[in-house]
């Protein structure tokens, strides 16, 4: 048999997925049969090894995956163009625990990072510009490019202004959104200060906005309201961010234990690889973390359709169960509401990497949190209270979901690729190749290779690579976003604009 050509991935399934391009006429050999494939086939594509009638599922991990549109037979290429979604509205749904503890042993790993006063542990030491509305972006990048030309960012890991187009002209839940998401830059530890840039006439007002930041570091953690300068904002800005730059720059690594990192994760651009490989290879990765006491944090909700009973039965609690019901509904409610139906979610590269339907891609981007039971649910704008595997609600959207999942705490994103994307949100965001050609064609953007897997390699032999990859980035190591200065944020908007 052809071990690395094609992928059987769970015994109950009725397709394989190609590992290589497969031409007509090819032959497959699996469960003791021979299948010829139909017609040219690309990699990461499936290929049924079974008849289908009309009507009839198509399993792939193990679960239906969609419906066939017509009678297929053994051989036949599955893509969108057979294959439809079972998806359809919100669901009832029932509380079945699974319970699998993990048996990964804990190693008392430590990475370099930064302790802050409140005992937060921060993986970069950066100094950050928040503008409070979209109307004081300008002022924020020259403040910024000032700074840099004037200290050369020397005793500090980097300084950005973090640009969005809102803070007014938004109503009800959207002005909340936005104003959480600015809360939570503010009090990330990556940030070794932070000034607040505000207008003064914005609907997000300075002061209240600085009350929702709690008891925070006053020393650090500064506000400039332009219009109520007398003379030069720019200037008054400068005064400040030296002092905040005299303050940062002191700041030391210090030996921390694993057990204080939080990743999140995250798939875009995905392909008939990434649940075969990079997306498991970040689950190992997960499940390792979560056994050593840290935290990880899965989102995209949309991405969840197909693969949310999985997630919901293994909640801790009938509670985290009961929010995890509502994270699902409320997202499928949310699509209907808009006239949009809940299951036409893969992208046209998406389609052509070889996901067919949100269940195909679902039951792959899940493999993401490995099977760590789920500790914690949060809304949109939530910061984290758990330690564990949480559950956050956001779109797929990547850069919204990435930002999201950086300002609810995440120190790190990890975010696995098919097709590959330059992006990168206000934390390190790595890029895990899902196959050995992007690697290859696309250094630049990719941090690690999971690629590696349809190689010869093996998942033993590569998560401690992997885990050796993330703690360094964490202990200092740019992640190539960072490397190409490619940074931004992204603010989920569902209302009108005034």
């Amino acid at each position: 048999m052809e071990q690395t050509t094609y992928l059987k991935i769970n015994p109950a399934d009725s397709v394989v997925v190609c590992l290589t391009p497969k031409k007509k006429g090819d032959i497959i050999e699996v469960d003791g049969q021979t299948v010829t494939v139909s017609e040219d086939t690309p990699a990461g594509h499936k290929v049924l090894i079974k008849e289908v009638r009309e009507g009839e599922n198509i399993i792939k991990y193990g679960y239906p995956i969609g419906h066939a549109r017509q009678n297929l037979k053994a051989g036949d290429w599955v893509n969108e163009n057979n294959l439809k979604t079972n998806l359809s509205g919100t669901l009832e749904y029932t509380y079945q625990p699974v319970n699998e503890p993990l048996t990964i042993k804990k190693e008392n790993r430590t990475f370099q990072g930064y302790v802050r006063k409140n005992g937060d542990v921060g993986v970069r030491n950066e100094i950050w510009v928040v503008p409070t509305v979209g109307c004081v972006n300008g002022i924020a990048e020259r403040l910024v490019k000032l700074l840099q030309k004037e200290t050369h960012g020397e005793g500090v890991d980097n300084i950005y202004a973090w640009h969005h187009n809102y803070g007014c002209s938004q109503l009800s839940d959207d002005h909340e959104n936005t104003r959480k998401v600015l809360r939570d830059i503010c009090l990330h530890p990556n940030a070794g200060a932070v000034l607040v840039l505000s207008l003064g006439c914005e609907n997000n007002q300075p002061e209240d906005f600085m009350a929702m930041l709690g008891d925070y570091d006053q020393q650090r953690i500064r506000l400039l309201v332009t219009q109520r300068v007398e003379g030069d904002e720019v200037e008054e800005g400068m005064k400040i961010l030296r002092e905040l730059y005299a303050i940062a720059r002191e700041d030391k690594r210090e030996e921390v234990p694993v057990s204080k990192l939080r990743v999140g994760l995250k798939c875009g651009g995905s392909d008939g690889f990434s649940g075969i490989t990079a997306n498991p290879l970040v689950g190992e990765f997960s499940d390792w973390l979560v056994a050593q006491g840290g935290t990880s944090v899965l989102t995209e909700v949309p991405e969840m359709f197909g693969a949310e009973t999985i997630l919901m039965n293994r909640c801790e609690t009938q509670e985290l169960f009961e929010q995890t019901v509502s994270l699902i509904n409320n997202f499928k409610n949310y699509f209907l509401s808009h006239g949009e139906p809940v299951g036409e979610n893969p992208s046209p590269g998406n389609k052509a990497g070889g996901i067919s339907t949100l269940e195909d891609k679902a039951l792959g981007c899940t493999q993401k949190c490995g099977r760590a039971p789920v500790s914690g649910v949060m809304e949109y704008g939530d910061r984290l209270q758990h330690n564990g595997l949480n559950l956050l609600s956001a779109p797929g959207n990547d850069l919204v979901a990435s930002t999201a999942l950086a300002s609810c705490g995440c120190h790190i994103v990890l975010f696995t690729t098919g097709r590959g994307t330059p992006f990168g949100t206000f934390v390190p965001t790595m890029k895990i190749a899902t196959n050995p050609t992007l690697a290859k064609n696309k250094p630049q953007w990719v941090d690690f290779s999971a690629g590696q897997l349809i190689e010869g390699r093996t998942m033993q032999e590569l998560v401690p690579e992997f885990i050796d990859k993330v703690l360094a980035v964490a202990s200092g190591e740019h992640a190539r976003n960072e490397k190409n200065d490619y940074r931004e944020i992204s603010i989920f908007k569902n209302g009108v604009t005034l």
